[in-house]
C-alpha cells in the first residue's frame, strides 16, 4: 500500500494546510506548549504569509505559496485542549483531506532539539491532539517539536505551561529550522524523504 502511495506521491500526500497548536494571549508565548505555534510563525515569516484572525475559523489563517505550493496556516485560539473546533471547520470549509494535513505540536517524549515527522497514530496524551482527532480522525500527519520532559509526571503542566530555558530555546528553534528545511519535499508530497530529513536531524555537537 504505502509503495503504491509514494509512487504518486506528488499531488496525494502534498501538504495544503499547517496548523500550529499553542495557546493565544502573551502570557503563553514564549511556554513550551507553544511550540507548534513557534513554528507556523517562523514559517509565516519566512515566505511572507500575513495570520489574521477569522472568527469562522476561531483562530489566526493567512494563506500563501510555499515552495510553489498554495497552502493555508492556522494558530487555533480557543486554547489547546479545544484545538479541535478551529481545524474542524476550517477542514470541513476547504474539503481538506486529513492525509494534506500536517499539524505542529510540542512533543513530551522527544528531547529539546530533536523533532519527528509522523503520519497517524494516537494523540499520545497531547490535549490538542486528543480534541483534534475525534473531528477529523487520526491520519494527519503531525511534526512532533522536542521539548523533553520534567522528572515527574506529576510537574508536566506546569513544565508545558513555563518557558524552555535559553540553551533549550535554542535547540527547539534550530529544529523547527530543520524543518523549515524539509518544506519542499513536504510541499511535493513526499512524505518519506521529508521524514528522513526531519528524523535525522541533530544538533551540532
Amino acid at each position: 500500500m504505502a509503495a503504491v502511495q509514494h509512487h504518486h506521491g506528488d499531488h496525494l500526500m502534498s501538504i495544503q494546510f499547517i496548523v500550529g497548536l499553542g495557546n493565544p494571549g502573551a502570557q503563553y508565548q514564549h511556554t513550551r506548549h507553544n511550540a507548534g505555534f513557534w513554528f507556523v510563525e517562523r514559517l509565516a515569516e519566512a515566505f511572507g504569509i500575513t495570520l489574521s484572525y477569522d472568527k469562522k475559523f476561531h483562530g489566526k489563517v493567512g494563506r500563501g505559496t510555499i515552495h510553489g505550493a498554495d497552502v493555508r496556516l492556522l494558530l487555533p485560539e480557543t486554547f489547546m485542549n479545544r484545538s479541535g473546533q478551529a481545524v474542524a471547520p476550517l477542514a470541513k470549509f476547504y474539503n481538506i483531506h486529513p492525509s494534506h494535513l500536517l499539524v505542529a505540536h510540542d512533543e513530551l517524549d522527544i528531547a529539546a532539539g530533536q523533532i519527528r515527522l509522523k503520519t497517524g497514530g494516537g494523540h499520545g496524551g497531547h490535549n490538542g491532539l486528543k480534541d483534534i482527532v475525534p473531528h477529523i480522525g487520526a491520519e494527519f500527519h503531525r511534526l512532533r517539536i522536542g521539548i523533553g520532559r520534567p522528572a515527574h509526571s506529576s510537574q508536566v503542566s506546569g513544565f508545558v505551561l513555563a518557558k524552555p530555558t535559553l540553551d533549550e530555546r535554542i535547540s527547539i528553534d534550530a529544529a523547527i529550522d530543520c524543518a523549515i528545511d524539509a518544506l519542499p519535499e513536504l510541499m511535493s508530497g513526499d512524505i518519506e524523504r521529508a521524514r528522513n530529513h526531519i528524523n535525522g536531524f541533530k544538533l551540532p555537537a
